[in-house]
């Protein structure tokens, strides 16, 4: 039974309403997957969030007597054009936008990247190719070459979907890229007979979030925006009681907290044979003035900023969502 866990600390907050251009929408980001065997199991599985870092380290168990040849990889989060607001990557010239790395047993691991593009389900990878257009669809390179586009296939991009037009106020036409680019890293690896092997992988997550509340509607707990909120978040009454009483003081000259969304795709370690027989979660909220919420049980404050919950026989059922209330930068 999932139990509710929530931090509260003094704060100040305002509720306004928040356009779609003050807005990151959050990627979604999680941990390995591995072709399915009966004989690997997940012994130990240590997970880290923070807004600046993800880290997870495992240990795999060979239970057979034989050594089991395996694929890994990790899904980096899809990423699609849009028409308004932006996601939380930071590094849109990267095809390792999200600066992932990998260890196995000590040794850094290089893996293989397969990027695709698919727009209405259609993979059109190999036409992007032939006429050198970048995948990244939020990379400003991509924008400079799209608009050298011949027109023929101008016409026929806007047509199948894959960019939209756009004017800006001086009448110039810009095509905006719609498409999804879908990026995997994959490698090879062992789990010899009767062994344990370690993997590390690190990288960094796509924090989303508002530049200031936005679950509360004219100051009060109601609306559908905060019922989602409250489901997602695991809000509690003394976390709601405090946002609305700090959203009543910045009314009065008080500076705006933010708000951080970062989400965990955890259901992947279900992906290896049985339950994970030890897991630990710590999030680190960031600040010892902010306010985080999340669904969770048995957590326990381990540190200013740091919270940990444990569990034995883990099954991930679900997904991991993190609410963090930054408050303002002068405090």
């Amino acid at each position: 039974m999932m139990k509710l866990f929530t931090l509260l600390v003094t704060a100040a907050v305002v509720a306004s309403p928040v356009s779609a251009n003050d807005t990151l929408a959050e990627v979604k980001t999680g941990g390995l997957i591995f072709a399915q065997s009966d004989d690997v199991s997940m012994a130990e599985e240590d997970l880290f969030i923070s807004a600046s870092e993800v880290r997870v380290d495992y240990v795999f168990e060979n239970s057979s007597d034989k050594d089991v040849e395996s694929l890994v990889a990790f899904p980096m989060p899809d990423i699609t054009g849009r028409l308004d607001g932006d996601t939380a990557i930071s590094d849109y010239d990267s095809d390792n936008f999200l600066h992932f790395s990998t260890v196995q047993d000590g040794r850094p691991i290089k893996a293989n990247l397969q990027q695709r593009v698919v727009s209405l389900g259609i993979d059109v990878t190999d036409e992007f190719a032939k006429l050198g257009i970048p995948v990244m669809p939020m990379s400003p390179k991509t924008a400079d070459a799209l608009a050298k586009l011949p027109e023929t296939v101008r016409k026929d991009w806007i047509a199948r979907g894959l960019v939209y037009p756009m004017a800006d106020g001086a009448g110039k036409v810009d095509l905006v890229p719609l498409w999804t680019l879908r990026s995997t890293y994959w490698w090879r690896t062992v789990f010899p007979a009767k062994k344990r092997v370690s993997v590390q992988h690190r990288y960094q997550p796509a924090v989303g979030g508002t530049v200031a509340i936005s679950f509360l509607e004219n100051g009060e707990a109601k609306g559908e925006r905060f019922e989602q909120y409250a489901r997602k978040y695991c809000l509690d009454g003394d976390f709601v009681r405090t946002a609305q009483q700090r959203a009543s003081e910045a009314e009065a000259g008080g500076a705006n907290y933010t708000e951080s969304w970062i989400s965990y795709v955890l259901s992947t370690g279900s992906n290896w044979a049985g339950p994970i027989r030890r897991f630990q979660l710590t999030v680190d909220k960031g600040k010892p003035g902010s306010l985080i919420s999340f669904c969770g049980s048995s957590v326990q404050k381990i540190g200013p900023t740091t919270f940990r919950m444990t569990a034995e026989d883990f099954d991930p059922e679900k997904d991991f969502d993190i609410l963090i209330l930054n408050p303002p930068e002068a405090q």
